[in-house]
């Protein structure tokens, strides 16, 4: 038996049962006898005390997670170091862990449930990053589900502190060799950016069903991971919006250069993809003359701009007028299939059209518009500013630069003041003076749960939905709320919980009965009592019998009418043929010796055999009566 099971430590935590055993460390359930709270206890294993290395990495886990406060990361209520016992006591966590998920679901989650997940995971990671720690060993075996939805990110037992520590050639490649990124395989210093390929590796698990690298043994995969390129999505989950490919692709980029940078950048793409699914990213490489760094044109394509066979570029804006045929497949077709114009409207139409053009240069240019055309005021070459505090942007130039327009919502992942969107983009010139529109976070927006109770369940929901929170129902019985009413939801009416979380709906039933009594159809027409039967949903199995009954009289049934059936359960119906019922002769023999005779009992039943004698037998050579009941 462990020999920690029943132990209590420091006085108040009583260890109760082993859940887990991982490496170097075995997690217990236990409660903290001084809040009656559930608690879950990881103590380092007692062989690795004398190893310096895991010790080092199981204080260095602790240190990380004390520092942490993130509603997607596991909560830490203690650490105890010392040389006999080390161990850290955390909230207990009552669900599964992704991984188990995604084998129950056994293949891919659909893109909506994709997105859920790494909202969370990447909020999390944005928090542990600012504060520098690195987890560098992202995976679905360490993030578990609960009920509601939401996850919690554990397992911080390789992380480091990025600016504290510094990772150089000589650490191990340390993690899950199918989730690593390429720098972790090859032992290179490793940042936020490694994190961020983890993700991607999630993301395209989670959307395609499979991993993008798996082989016989872990070397095989870590080489994969430095030099092989996945399947594109495109092939493996084609069903799967094109701009979040393209955004689990970017994260899955060999050279950490050319991923997201941060939690943050990635989180802002998946924010736009949720706002316009049908948003196209096009992420473009290109060495510039005067700059030999790399920049980033990012092509976004809208509903708008595809109806017209186009796409709105931002990103350079010198570039942002100019029309690009290339792209436009749609507008060739749809040039060929128009009938040939006559000449005189075209030719007409351009004139109007030089005119009217004309005419605006005209009035620009004597106006004071003209300054916008011949304007010689300096280029603004626009940052990014998500991710900084509205006073950090007014404390910079380029508040002198540019003509600030605030605007301002709610949002659960950055802080309060904090800038989580701008136009113009990152990467625009614009000149000076123009104006640019910042968005700021008004923090994470509480919202008080609503008494619904016997509420019609769609209109709660609206309610609910209107407050900008997430609703799922689910049924369940209880006489006394009528049927499709609610019931109670979870949380609880008056809790008070984040804007955007789920509120589960429990909505009333109707008992539904797997029984029903079955109904008198003898003497009825086959297809009277058919239909009769059909309606109860019974089955139906026919016997034809001769009778002097009408054909298609029905002449009994099994079971009785009143009997009580169960639902598909068959009902047998025997049904007259319309011809009278004979005794079946055989020719008297030529000694005159009668032979005897059969037939079978009303019910279809028994088959009965009569002597010359007159007495009968049934088919089991039992003495019966007509009918085949023995006497």
């Amino acid at each position: 038996m462990d020999n920690l099971i029943g132990r209590r430590l420091d006085g108040r935590y009583l260890i109760q049962s082993l859940v887990g055993v991982g490496g170097m460390a075995n997690v217990y359930r236990g409660v903290d006898e001084k809040t009656g709270n559930a608690i879950a206890v990881k103590v380092l294993k007692e062989e690795f005390l004398d190893n310096e290395e895991l010790v080092r990495r199981f204080k260095n886990e602790s240190k990380a997670i004390s520092i942490l406060d993130h509603p997607n990361i596991v909560k830490v209520y203690d650490v105890s170091v010392t040389d006999k016992l080390q161990y850290i006591v955390m909230e207990y966590v009552d669900g599964i862990t992704l991984k188990e998920y995604l084998k129950q679901r056994g293949g891919a989650l659909t893109w909506k449930e994709t997105v859920h997940f790494a909202t969370q995971v990447l909020g999390a990671l944005q928090h542990a990053h600012s504060k520098g720690i690195i987890h560098r060993d992202v995976k679905p075996q360490n993030i578990m589900l609960l009920a509601d939805g939401s996850i919690k990110m554990m397992d911080f037992g390789i992380a480091r502190f990025s600016r504290a520590q510094s990772q150089t050639v000589s650490d191990k490649a340390i993690g899950s060799v199918h989730y690593i990124s390429p720098e972790q395989a090859k032992g290179d210093k490793t940042d936020a950016r490694t994190d961020i390929y983890s993700v991607g590796v999630m993301l395209y698990e989670m959307l395609s069903g499979r991993l993008p690298f798996d082989g016989d043994g872990a070397v095989s995969i870590a080489i994969m991971q430095i030099s092989d390129k996945a399947k594109p999505l495109a092939q493996v989950a084609p069903n799967v919006p094109e701009g979040l490919r393209q955004i689990t692709e970017k994260a899955m980029e060999k050279d950490p250069a050319k991923r997201y940078q941060s939690a943050q950048e990635m989180l802002q793409a998946i924010e736009e993809f949720k706002r316009n699914p049908s948003v196209r990213f096009e992420y473009e490489y290109r060495n510039m003359q005067d700059n030999p760094e790399k920049s980033i044109n990012r092509v976004v394509s809208n509903a708008k701009a595809g109806a017209k066979g186009g796409t709105i570029r931002t990103g350079d804006a010198r570039r942002a007028g100019t029309s690009n045929p290339g792209r436009s497949k749609s507008s060739k077709k749809g040039r060929k299939d128009k009938k040939p114009l006559s000449i005189l409207p075209v030719f007409f139409g351009m004139a109007v059209a030089f005119v009217i053009g004309a005419a605006i240069l005209v009035y620009l240019i004597f106006t004071n518009s003209s300054n916008l055309l011949f304007s010689n005021r300096a280029d603004v070459t626009i940052i990014n500013f998500v991710g900084m505090t509205l006073d950090e942007y007014r404390a910079s130039e380029y508040n002198t630069l540019l003509k600030l327009q605030e605007a301002e919502e709610y949002n659960s992942t950055y802080p309060a003041g904090t800038i989580i969107r701008q136009n113009p983009k990152a990467g625009r010139t614009v000149k000076e003076g123009q104006k640019i529109t910042l968005t700021v976070s008004l923090g994470t927006q509480y919202v008080t749960i609503p008494e619904t109770k016997n509420m019609v369940a769609e209109d709660a929901e609206q309610t609910l939905k209107d407050l900008g929170l997430n609703v799922l129902q689910k049924p369940m019985q209880d006489n006394t709320v009528a049927n499709g009413a609610v019931i109670y939801t979870s949380p609880a009416a008056g809790e008070t919980v984040e804007g955007d979380s789920t509120v589960i709906l429990y909505v009333s039933r109707a008992v539904i009965s797997n029984t029903n009594y079955v109904p008198s159809v003898t003497g009825k027409t086959l297809d009277d009592a058919k239909n009769d039967l059909k309606v109860l949903n019974f089955s139906v199995r026919t016997i034809e019998q001769a009778s002097s009954e009408p054909a298609g009289t029905v002449l009994s049934q099994t079971p009785a009418a009143g009997t009580e059936a169960r639902v598909s359960s068959i009902i047998t119906l025997v049904v007259s043929t319309g011809v009278p019922e004979t005794p079946a002769e055989t020719p008297a023999p030529s000694d005159g010796t009668i032979q005897e005779s059969w037939w079978w009992s009303s019910d279809g039943s028994h088959e009965i055999h009569q002597f010359p004698d007159g007495s009968m037998v049934n088919e089991n050579g039992v003495p019966c009566d007509a009918q085949g009941n023995p006497i």
